[in-house]
């Protein structure tokens, strides 16, 4: 489990990353709900945390493909590859994400610990 950091400090609308490998993003949407995916568009090396949010859909801002923060399904090419969810909950006042388990998708040449 990584602490993302308190409720507090992260305001809706707002997006922060967390350096773990590979790295999380975890959004607090407009609407106040909390969501946690992983942080690297499955087309090319571009950092989610840095996209648009609409709705429930982050889109990337490097080619535009865009990704539902509930599922991780790719909802605009060109990225077909969908991204890791993960679990947020609050405890105490903090944003908590339980990685997932599974293997992540991540864009050509780019490896869990990063670059090949």
């Amino acid at each position: 489990m990584h602490k993302a950091c308190p409720l507090s400090e992260l305001a809706p609308g707002e997006a922060l990353r967390l350096n773990t490998a590979p790295p999380i993003a975890v959004f607090h949407t407009e609407e106040g709900e909390l969501f946690a995916i992983d942080d690297t568009c499955t087309h090319q090396d571009a950092s989610l945390t840095d996209g648009w949010v609409e709705g429930c859909e982050v889109e990337c801002p490097l080619h535009a493909s865009k990704f539902n923060l509930r599922t991780g399904q790719v909802d605009a090419p060109p990225a077909k590859l969908p991204v890791r969810t993960h679990e947020v909950t609050v405890v105490d006042g903090d944003i908590m994400v339980i990685e997932s388990a599974e293997a992540p998708n991540l864009p050509p040449g780019l490896t869990v610990n990063g670059h090949i």
